[in-house]
């Protein structure tokens, strides 16, 4: 199983990606060009999003359903109501993938696609699949 450093070679393969932590906001790592030229940028930016889709209501993380005992560093993986955001702009897609862990995690990959060239649905897969092998 691969850690973040044998992920993103292997994410070297699409055009741009990074390891994000949501919860801090922080990059743990990236590779390709960054959208607007920033890593840490792009990961506080995402990072955002990510927390945004995790802690809504409408996601499953509601008070109703045990949503104020969550922990604040991360979910246990099997109450993540998110498994994966897709964000469609003019000129690209970003794909923020949710990463599984046995434990409490807040890390998701971000893989961004430029639209003339990329394949959503095939980056999809892919992101999905390197998630299920990272090892944190």
């Amino acid at each position: 199983m691969p850690g973040i450093d044998e992920c993103l070679l292997e994410a070297m393969l699409l055009p741009g990606a990074g390891v994000v932590d949501w919860a801090s906001g922080l990059a743990l790592g990236a590779i390709g060009d960054a959208p607007g030229g920033d890593h840490e940028v792009t990961a506080a930016e995402t990072a955002e999003l990510a927390r945004t889709a995790v802690e809504h209501p409408d996601c499953g993380a509601s008070p109703s359903d045990g949503g104020e005992d969550l922990p604040t560093g991360g979910l246990p993986t099997a109450d993540l109501p998110v498994e994966d955001l897709i964000i469609t702009t003019r000129t690209a897609y970003h794909v923020l993938c949710f990463v599984e862990t046995a434990c409490d995690s807040s890390v998701f990959l971000h893989l961004w696609l430029d639209r003339e060239e990329g394949n959503l649905a095939l980056a999809r897969l892919r992101l999905r699949g390197l998630a299920e092998r990272l090892v944190l």
